[in-house]
């Protein structure tokens, strides 16, 4: 029987595999599984001798295993299976310990004499025996048919595949090893013409190459044809989303003569930065086109994106719309609020009526506002989650601003849209992203910059505070907040946690924190232990302080930020609710405890919170992580420049893609299994072009029904409507 792709995986593999398969990696069919591809290979060619191992460094060899014996500990509880593995020349000792003698005995039972597998594992000596301590290792299965592919894969690389505790890699590889003979075509994505141009692969030989090659040369051309692949998909949807897109009407928003934007230009106090000129005019013409704007504006922290986007919230007013600012915090939105009514002035707020709308606000506070709202009689609203309920309704919704997106899943900018009929959409960012990631993750919007900053800002300085080294520095970091307050400046400092007694402090601490290295324990600072801590403090505890987080009332938060921007707080102890928006000139200085559980970006966002005006900024970023470490690398690299987007590659360097592109971005993006929007910069660019002269002269894939089969194969209507939400 002949398979295609999209064949069943019950009728490839049967049944009971079919269904240990799906429950293990959600996979249903042939395509599923061969597109789950080898991390890497083990070459028994290239395969280091037991004889020749170097002491100190992680192997892999193929061998077999001599003996194997369990045996109890005799000191303490536990025991623990000691196995003898040779390859002909030399011998190599594992050990593995576990919780009770019949564990260790089941895993001499697995380890039976005679058994050959891929053993990997650091080389070390005791009592001058070569050993390997908590190896990995993988058994070929011992009957005579799978002895016999064993003995054929030590003549070529053998695939190592993610694995889960239900399926080992060499059981799914004896899947795949016979699903593959019996697969059928497989639809190509490129044309013979630019597959010869581009010296790639046709799919179904990539596809057995990445699977079964027969040396590790043919793995790099299996690559790089699965990626191209992969990026032209992308970028082929991706551009099929923004022309339908620009099929939909919308209602032309034109500025007048002596209109809202142009008697706000006139009353601003200094001229708009060449960016903010060059953005505003691209919004301005697509605020006026016959298709909905969709345009993503990224600019560093404190660059005038909001300014760029009151603008075009003016515009729409001009003509009798509504303009829907969301933002992900109560605090944040409160902000905005503040900052639009008091940009626009007593002479213009009163005619576009700035509204707020939250969820936290009183019943009659927000009946109050939702009435407004619905009867059109504010032109500008500015809210959190609570625009998106079915009680908020809009008069004429025509532009939706969405402010740090990468808080929104899908799902909600949707929802806001919707309640418009095809409004214009414009999303700001103040995380830097790097032109690929931008390609890749927003590839159906147009994109705008604002890289040059207004006159007038002091600057900011960072400083490590390694506390692994120099755990005295703590105490001056506290002196340091206090010298700052007796100059008649204001302290932010901030958590990455609400209280470090409680397992979870909110959601806000989830999203501040990232992964962190193996072995480390939680953060040592929460919101509530460093107020504690402070209070004690000889200077800092006779200042005025407060506390910010997410779980407190929305009313007391906004008091508080008032209270701080209002210089009756000298030091504000925060989580990350203050990460984003937060505008207060007076503030001097940052500390960040615990700064090594926060991202690049994050780091980066949190010290544009000081030095906005003319007192120059300090940043103060604290951590125990050790020299060296990954940890460590984030901190000194956020320390090392003030480029967001310098510090955005480097952030995508030391996390990977996979954090960057974040869950929220649902559908194909994050599906990417071999693509990587660094390394492969060159091939997304490539990509990109090929997709745009292919949907130019054929924009139904009529003459590409490769490309078209394997996108339909690939991008489902989920993944569609994933794509048209953005």
């Amino acid at each position: 029987m002949v398979f295609s792709l999209t064949s069943s995986l019950s009728d490839a593999i049967g049944p009971a595999a079919a269904k240990k398969i799906e429950r293990a990696f959600a996979m249903t069919t042939v395509g599923d599984l061969l597109g789950h591809y080898p991390r890497r290979y083990a070459d028994p060619a290239e395969l280091t001798p037991i004889l020749d191992l170097p002491v100190g460094e992680t192997v892999t060899i193929v061998a077999e295993v001599l003996s194997a014996t369990a045996r109890g500990m005799r000191n303490r509880p536990g025991a623990m299976t000691d196995v003898i593995i040779g390859d002909g020349n030399g011998r190599v000792s594992l050990t593995f310990f576990a919780k009770n003698l019949k564990q260790a005995e089941w895993r001499a039972g697995e380890m039976r004499r005679g058994r050959r597998g891929v053993f990997s594992g650091k080389v070390g000596t005791y009592n001058e025996v070569t050993q390997f301590a908590h190896p990995q290792y993988e058994l070929f299965d011992d009957d005579e048919s799978a002895q016999a592919r064993a003995d054929d894969r030590a003549h070529r690389p053998i695939p190592i595949y993610p694995a889960t505790s239900a399926v080992s890699s060499g059981q799914f590889r004896e899947l795949v090893e016979a699903v593959l003979p019996k697969l059928g075509e497989v639809p190509d994505p490129l044309t013979d013409e630019v597959r010869r141009r581009e010296q790639l692969l046709d799919a179904r030989t990539a596809l057995v190459q990445l699977h079964r090659p027969q040396n590790l040369n043919e793995v790099d051309p299996a690559v790089r044809t699965v990626r191209m692949h992969e990026a032209l998909v992308l970028q082929t949807a991706l551009l099929q989303q923004r022309a339908a897109v620009r099929e939909l009407s919308a209602t032309s928003r034109d500025a007048t003569p002596g209109g809202l934007l142009e008697r706000f230009d006139a009353a601003l106090p200094y001229t708009l930065t060449p960016d903010q000129q060059t953005v505003g005019e691209q919004i301005a013409a697509d605020l006026t086109g016959s298709w909905p704007m969709n345009r993503l504006v990224q600019g560093e922290v404190g660059s005038g994106k909001t300014l760029v986007a009151l603008r075009a919230m003016l515009q729409v007013a001009e003509t009798g719309g509504q303009a829907a600012l969301i933002a992900p915090t109560e605090v944040l939105a409160s902000q905005h609020l503040r900052s639009i009514t008091r940009m626009l002035g007593p002479q213009l707020a009163p005619e576009v009526m700035p509204t707020l709308l939250t969820g936290q606000m009183s019943a009659p506070e927000r009946r109050k506002a939702a009435l407004r709202v619905a009867s059109g009689q504010s032109l500008i609203v500015v809210g959190t989650h609570a625009l998106l309920g079915d009680k908020t309704t809009f008069a004429d919704l025509g532009l939706v601003v969405v402010d740090e997106q990468h808080r929104f899943g899908v799902e909600q900018r949707e929802a806001l849209r919707a309640k418009g009929s095809s409004p214009h959409a414009l999303v700001l960012t103040a995380t830097p992203i790097p032109r690929t990631v931008a390609m890749t993750v927003f590839g159906d919007l147009d994109t705008s910059v604002i890289r040059t900053m207004p006159a007038g800002r002091a600057g900011i300085e960072t400083f490590v505070a390694p506390l692994a080294e120099h755990p005295d520095w703590f105490r001056r970091v506290w002196d340091r907040a206090a010298e700052e307050v007796a100059q008649g400046r204001q302290v932010f400092a901030v958590c990455a946690a609400i209280d470090t007694t409680k397992k979870s402090s909110g959601e806000e601490d989830a999203a501040a924190l990232v992964p962190t290295e193996e072995g480390a324990t939680g953060p040592r600072w929460g919101v509530v232990q460093l107020d504690e801590a402070l209070a004690t403090h000889p200077t800092v505890g006779q200042l005025r302080r407060a506390v910010l987080h997410g779980k407190m009332p929305a009313d007391q938060k906004d008091a508080v930020m008032q209270a701080f921007a209002r210089g009756e707080i000298d030091v504000l102890i925060a989580t990350t609710v203050i990460e984003v928006g937060v505008d207060v000139p007076n503030a001097s200085t940052m500390i960040v405890l615990d700064a090594d559980r926060f991202g690049v970006s994050q780091l980066h966002q949190l010290r544009g919170r000081v030095g906005r005006g003319e007192v120059p900024g300090l940043c103060l970023l604290v951590t125990e992580a050790e020299a060296g470490s990954l940890a460590r690398e984030r901190v000194e690299a956020v320390a090392a420049t003030l480029d967001g987007f310098a510090l955005a590659e480097v952030d995508l360097e030391l996390r990977g893609e996979g954090d960057v592109l974040g869950s929220t971005q649902s559908g194909v993006r994050s599906s990417l299994r071999l693509l990587r929007v660094v390394k492969d910069s060159q091939l997304i660019a490539r990509a990109r072009d090929l997709a745009e002269q292919i949907l130019e002269t054929d924009p139904q894939l009529a003459s590409h029904t490769g490309l078209r089969e394997v996108i339909a194969q690939r991008v489902t209507e989920d993944d569609r409507a994933a794509l048209a939400k953005n």
